[in-house]
């Protein structure tokens, strides 16, 4: 189960940094 949170954790990282370097203005 720990592996999975780990996955949703790291998910949610990449799509933050993704929207990031997508619209730099906002951050």
């Amino acid at each position: 189960m720990e592996y999975v949170m780990s996955l949703v954790v790291a998910a949610g990282v990449a799509v933050y940094l993704f929207y990031a370097l997508l619209r730099p203005e906002r951050f």
